[in-house]
């Protein structure tokens, strides 16, 4: 019944993609071809052509996203290439030079984080792991509507220590509940299937935020952190900043769920039983699941004693992880099975995500927008928690025309970062850009902000509307205790 309502959508946006790419690239001749201002180098404002681009490309899905990464890799050589280097703007820069900085992402330490983040998700899924623990978690939490709630949370937050892609926890958990859902004798559209599906989804998204590891956008923001302050957020750090914040919000997101959706029925009979049952379908724990859970623990362990016990980073212990864990005998999956699961296209759009910010950093042209756009607010007379409100506003509004935090994080962090050398800011300038972050990973609203929302709107179990009733309310509440936390706790901890 539902999957009738984005059929004509998808037509159309099939239909339309050809004049979104003229459209790109109108933009970006038009900005290549404007005059140059006297504040802005001829390589910064192509910059920002080729970010204004991307842009398009990105919100309207014209080309998928390897697609994209692939044609702005091509300008930044061409357009770069020909204009004049900052260092000398008597000699051209040089396409070879250009392209050497359109490449630049995937040196940077935060995409092997991404890679190896990727092959341990695949490891989950190759071994099933990640679902063997949600059955366990839903066994455990009985039959009642509210447990199973609770318990779609609960598993939620778990996978996200452990499995660092929020598109395989959500596709872990949301079949092992609309099977849930099918042994009441429910179909998956029911307000049951909507109640459980939403609360997973939504819950992934929270979670997004509270672990460093979690999600991909994190590892861009800190990239750019790292490159442009010299410091390097350990995952207990994030963890301390941003968890108090997330398990919050997951307590707001059980009741505003068990408030908004009435479902069928207060107890899901036969639930347990069928969780138990595919439970058994797995068998008993094999050996390789058993060494996955070793890896996975001692790795937990190695990036939350980051910087108090050892010397190792969060990269370089993950990578040691993966290498173990492909290694004939005593690892738990072969390249064979990677090269089928990993979304390689990830990790270019990543990297080229994060080489586009660094040449809007590096030419000036995200310190000139940032002026433009926000200069003009005179936000360097306004509070500090003023501008956090402004700013996080303005983070929510333009995530509604994004499908990827990532992107977003590739095209805002940036400004963000110039934005604090334009305006005087009596506070730490990495916690007031790493709460922006924060603000990127709501995907709350629709279907369509996050990847993990759309695996789930798939199965057809809950409308854009419904979406919306839960989305509203805990976009709201986030934007709220963003504020609380910017006025007291991240004060209180020094990240302020």
């Amino acid at each position: 019944m539902t999957s009738e309502i984005p059929m004509p959508r998808k037509q159309e946006k099939k239909n339309s993609k050809p004049l979104w790419i003229i459209l790109a690239f109108i933009v970006l001749i038009t900005i290549v071809l404007l005059p140059n201002p006297e504040a802005l180098p001829v390589a910064g404002q192509r910059g920002l052509a080729i970010l204004a681009f991307a842009v398009i490309l990105w919100v309207t899905e014209a080309v998928s996203y390897p697609v994209s990464a692939a044609m702005i890799i091509g300008l930044i050589a061409i357009l770069l290439g020909l204009a004049p280097s900052i260092d000398d703007p008597s000699i051209m820069l040089g396409t070879k030079n250009a392209l050497k900085m359109a490449l630049g992402g995937f040196s940077n330490p935060a995409v092997a984080l991404v890679a190896a983040a990727l092959f341990l998700a695949t490891a989950m899924q190759a071994t099933n792991l990640h679902k063997r623990l949600a059955l366990w978690i839903l066994s455990r939490v009985g039959t009642k509507t509210g447990s199973i709630v609770f318990g779609a949370i609960l598993v939620s937050i778990v996978l996200a220590f452990f499995v660092p892609s929020a598109t395989a926890r959500a596709g872990a958990v949301v079949p092992i509940l609309l099977g849930m859902v099918a042994a009441f004798g429910l179909p998956t559209n029911s307000r049951l299937g909507a109640l459980l599906v939403i609360t997973a989804v939504q819950s992934v998204s929270i979670w997004n935020v509270g672990i460093k590891t979690g999600a991909a956008q994190n590892m861009v923001a800190l990239g750019f952190i790292e490159k442009e302050f010299g410091v390097t957020i350990s995952w207990s750090a994030w963890f301390m900043y941003a968890a108090p914040w997330s398990i919050i919000m997951s307590v707001i997101l059980y009741f505003i769920m068990m408030k908004i959706i009435k479902p069928e029925t207060k107890v899901v009979e036969g639930g347990t039983e069928l969780v138990v049952g595919q439970l058994k379908e797995l068998g008993p724990l094999k050996s390789s699941e058993l060494r996955l859970i070793i890896v996975s623990v001692l790795l937990l362990f190695f990036w939350a004693t980051e910087e108090k016990l050892h010397p190792f980073d969060t990269t370089t212990v993950t990578i040691i992880a993966i290498a173990f864990l492909l290694t004939p005998k005593i690892g738990v999956f072969d390249w064979k099975t990677v090269e089928k699961l990993i979304p390689w296209g990830t990790i270019l759009v990543f990297a080229v995500g994060i080489s586009l910010g660094t040449i809007l950093l590096d030419t000036q042209g995200a310190q000139w927008l940032s002026d433009k756009v926000f200069g003009s607010m005179g936000l360097d007379e306004m509070p500090i928690l003023a501008t956090i409100a402004l700013l996080a506003l303005f983070n929510i509004l333009i995530h509604l025309g994004f499908a990827s935090a990532t992107s977003l994080s590739s095209a805002l962090i940036p400004i963000f970062i110039a934005l604090t050398t334009t305006i005087a800011l009596d506070v730490n300038e990495i916690g007031f850009v790493l709460i922006q972050q924060f603000v990127i990973s709501f995907g709350f609203l629709l279907p369509v902000s996050a990847p993990q929302n759309m695996l789930a709107y798939g199965t057809g179990a809950f409308t854009v509307k419904d979406f919306l009733k839960s989305g509203v309310p805990l976009t709201i509440a986030g934007y709220l205790l963003i504020l609380l936390f910017s006025a007291t706790y991240w004060k209180w901890i020094g990240l302020l």
